[in-house]
Parts: C-alpha cells; sequence; structure tokens
C-alpha cells in the first residue's frame, strides 16, 4: 500500500521517535513480567503500547509495523489469562527484537520496509505456539480493533 503523501516526510521521524518510545515502553513491561511473572499491569501497559504503535503506524500506511504490532497484541490479549512462561516471554522478546530492526529499516523517503514477511510469520508462530494459539487466531482476534485511518479520523 503507497503511503499518504500529505506531509508524510514532516511526520515519518516524529513517528518513528514516538514508535521507539512505545517500543522501550513494551520492552520495560516485558523486562517487568520476566521478574513479576503475569503481572496484569505490565500486560496491560503492552497491549496499550502495542495498539498504539498499530494505530500509528497505520496512520502512515507502514503496513508491516502495523500489522505486525496488531498480530502480537491479538495474541498477547487472549493469552492474559494464562501463565505466560519464560518461553512465551522469550517469543515476545524476540518479537519486539525485530520490530525494533524493523523500525531501523523504514526507508525515509518511500516509507516502505524491503523486507519479506517470513521472519514476522515464524516470530508470531512462536509466540503463538508458546501462548497455545495458531497465528490464525491471532489474525482474528485483530479484526474487531479495527484500524482508522489518519484521513478517517479528520472526517
Amino acid at each position: 500500500m503507497p503511503n499518504d503523501r500529505r506531509n508524510w516526510n514532516q511526520r515519518l521521524p516524529e513517528f518513528l521517535i514516538e514508535a521507539e518510545t512505545l517500543l522501550a515502553k513494551s520492552e520495560e513491561c516485558l523486562s517487568h513480567l520476566q521478574l513479576i511473572n503475569n503481572d496484569k499491569d505490565a500486560i496491560d501497559c503492552m497491549l496499550s503500547t502495542l495498539l498504539k504503535l498499530s494505530n500509528k503506524a497505520n496512520a502512515l500506511a507502514l503496513e508491516a509495523v502495523s500489522e505486525f504490532s496488531m498480530h502480537i497484541h491479538g495474541l498477547l490479549s487472549h493469552a492474559q489469562n494464562m501463565e505466560l512462561h519464560d518461553q512465551a516471554l522469550e517469543a515476545l522478546k524476540d518479537c519486539f527484537t525485530l520490530m525494533a530492526w524493523q523500525l531501523e529499516l523504514v526507508d525515509h523517503t518511500t516509507g516502505q520496509l524491503g523486507l519479506d514477511s517470513s521472519e514476522q510469520t515464524s516470530l508470531i508462530e512462536a509466540f503463538a505456539f508458546q501462548v497455545g494459539q495458531s497465528p490464525g487466531e491471532a489474525l482474528a482476534a485483530s479484526r474487531p480493533l479495527a484500524l482508522v485511518s489518519y484521513p478517517q479520523k479528520q472526517a
């Protein structure tokens, strides 16, 4: 999907700074979960930051980041009532690591991420497996949280 070119070049740097902040907050919550297992506040914090990140990425038509965030959000929201064991937290950490790397690789001119989605897919599958779900469940879980694009918000 091509990016909305209206002020896009001016909005991208601001988005990247905010995205890095949101991702760092999610990683902090993850570290907290590694110390205090299944802390509801830490999980809620991650869910909130993932949703914000997804919506902001969607507003700039950065589909890869937006969809990856929503997949993680969907899996985490359904897994929050179960024990998030060390392997699940490690799989979640791997997802955050890839997302941080992808944010660094967004082309500042085109907004495209010149990567295939295979690594995202394998990390989503690994996290889904660790929380006892299928990747299809994550996709289905993310659909009710319909993303509103930037132009629709202003209408």
